[in-house]
């Protein structure tokens, strides 16, 4: 069993940065594959980044946003770069238990956090 709690999320304006932070509870944090999702009000939850040894990232992301891990924290964490007026929505961490590899569709992670709302005014 994973436990995962997202901080850092906020309000900010355009152009500005944030660095979101996911904590994992679990001795084994370094077997699980991380990902970051988004979800804004009314559309589906979407893909951002996803890391287990290199990151991989949604195209529109590219760029501006850069998802690292600390093993010996058992945190992920993702920066956010020049962020735009598209990028606002609740951010969720995520763990996979399948290990080695990336994987970028909600159905491919097992553990979830609670979400954290980023806000961007332009």
């Amino acid at each position: 069993q994973v436990q995962l709690v997202e901080s850092g999320g906020g309000s900010v304006q355009a152009g500005d940065s944030l660095r979101l932070s996911c904590a994992a509870s679990g001795r084994t944090f370094r077997n699980y594959a991380m990902g970051w999702f988004r979800q804004a009000p009314g559309k589906e939850r979407e893909f951002v980044a996803a890391i287990m040894w290199s990151g991989s990232y949604q195209n529109s992301v590219k760029g501006r946003f850069t998802i690292s891990r600390d093993n010996a924290k058992n945190t992920v964490y993702l920066q956010m770069n020049s962020l735009k007026p598209e990028d606002p929505a609740v951010y969720y961490c995520a763990a996979s238990s399948r290990g080695g590899g990336i994987w970028v569709t909600v159905r491919e992670y097992d553990y979830w956090g609670q979400g954290t709302q980023v806000t961007v005014s332009s």
